[in-house]
């Protein structure tokens, strides 16, 4: 079993199809064709901008509900772009639902305030340890 807060990685000699598990899920990232994958999945930056976009959605879901307002549905749509070295992430939301100015305001703080979106803007540390193990 995976432990918590653990994403795992595996990659064979199958082009650029890898397998990634987290505590009880499987998914698979891919390339695209033309970047010499088989696009059989999403890639890593797609799986980045959907991390915000579904962290976004799910924070404010998770406060319509405990506020109690009326909203049916929350789309976030997010792109990204480099531009002088610096990476750019355009996130529009969309809120069907009946808010009022004040409502649609807090919504707003709410979206910056979502986890994946504090991590992305806070200072990053990777620290990367390399180990090596013969083929069986």
């Amino acid at each position: 079993m995976i432990p918590e807060k653990t994403a795992v990685a595996t990659i064979g000699t199958d082009s650029y199809y890898t397998t990634l598990e987290s505590t009880v899920h499987t998914l698979h990232a891919d390339e695209p064709i033309g970047s010499g994958g088989t696009d059989r999945g999403p890639s890593p930056h797609d799986f980045l901008r959907m991390s915000l976009a579904s962290c976004t959605a799910i924070t404010l879901r998770m406060y319509a509900n405990r506020k109690n307002f009326d909203v049916q549905q929350i789309q976030v749509k997010v792109l990204s772009e480099q531009v002088e070295g610096k990476t750019i992430f355009h996130r529009d939301v969309v809120i069907t639902g009946n808010l009022d100015e004040t409502q649609h305001k807090r919504m707003l703080q709410i979206a910056n305030a979502c986890p994946v979106h504090k991590t992305l803007t806070n200072p990053i540390e990777i620290q990367t340890n390399l180990s090596a193990t013969a083929p069986r």
